[in-house]
């Protein structure tokens, strides 16, 4: 992952083109869908405003995509991208025979994909005392400055729906509970279907610090998924782009405290601190900054 993680930011520092693909899961193969603007601009965008809890039925009444590899129907959100960093648990809502496997595209203002959850992100939870079976994942996006609002898309695709998930059988989780023995019976299955319930609680949180813009990141593991994603670029252009340059260069001895930063950032595994370095130095007139960066994570 770190290496895949290090590629893409080489990438993006580079000049390459934005990825449409960021994924949440190391060895996944998937990609994230192609759905023409057309499609996503006739959805209705239901508005959560946090903090918020809201639960969704999907039935045959939902709205539904069905290009590509996404069947079924869908869900789709508005959020604000003006009260710093977002924090979304969403939970698909298991029964016993049947669950929704979700995949998530999060989309900046502009509508263009800036992150993708496949549904390995959203993990089987073992029912709690006041929550059931559920495949359930959180996500951490901080929107980039100078966006009103962004978009989650939550999903379900063909391969998805050739699959299952075994849950935990109510009478073990009850005998473990109570500290009996487990009893050797076979657990429920419930195969992924094209309906289903979501509940998704979203807080804010408004003390994030810097954020730096242009940028997009893949979010962790579903294991540690505490990486805010950075969602948008608050420029015209899809970017990173070359920075504004400032009315003076900088001092050789601020060159020097930034390369040394970047360095010290890349070969502790924190290439998002590296990243915002390079963009600080390069805004404050940095000549060197991204060659120190290029050079590090090649090495």
């Amino acid at each position: 992952m770190k290496k895949s993680l290090l590629f893409l930011c080489l990438s993006l520092v580079l000049g390459g083109a934005t990825p449409s693909l960021v994924s949440a899961a190391e060895n996944t193969a998937n990609t994230a869908p192609e759905i023409s603007g057309q499609t996503l601009h006739n959805l209705t965008w239901t508005p959560l405003v946090p903090p918020v809890t809201q639960e969704v039925t999907l039935g045959t009444s939902s709205p539904e995509i069905n290009q590509g590899d996404i069947r079924g129907a869908v869900a789709a959100f508005a959020l604000p991208a003006d009260r710093g960093s977002l924090e979304i648990t969403l939970s698909s809502i298991a029964t016993a025979k049947s669950v929704y496997a979700p995949n998530v595209l999060i989309l900046d203002e502009q509508m263009r994909p800036a992150a993708f959850y496949p549904s390995e992100y959203f993990t089987y939870q073992k029912p709690g005392i006041a929550s059931g079976d559920r495949l359930e994942g959180v996500l951490k996006l901080t929107p980039a400055l100078g966006q009103k609002q962004i978009y989650l898309l939550v999903y379900t695709t063909t391969r998805d729906l050739s699959a299952t998930t075994t849950l935990l059988n109510p009478a073990k989780a009850f005998a473990a509970g109570v500290g009996n023995a487990v009893p050797d019976i076979p657990d429920p299955v419930a195969r992924h279907t094209a309906t289903g319930t979501l509940s998704l609680k979203v807080s804010a949180e408004q003390s994030t610090g810097n954020v730096t813009i242009g940028q997009f990141f893949p979010p962790s593991a579903p294991a540690s998924a505490a990486a805010p994603v950075v969602v948008g670029n608050s420029r015209p252009t899809a970017a990173p782009t070359a920075p504004v340059k400032p009315d003076e260069p900088m001092l050789t001895d601020s060159e020097s405290y930034y390369n040394t930063a970047i360095k010290k950032a890349v070969a502790a595994g924190d290439v998002d601190k590296a990243l915002k370095l390079l963009d600080e130095a390069e805004r404050l007139g940095s000549k060197t900054a991204r060659k120190t960066f290029i050079d590090s994570v090649k090495h």
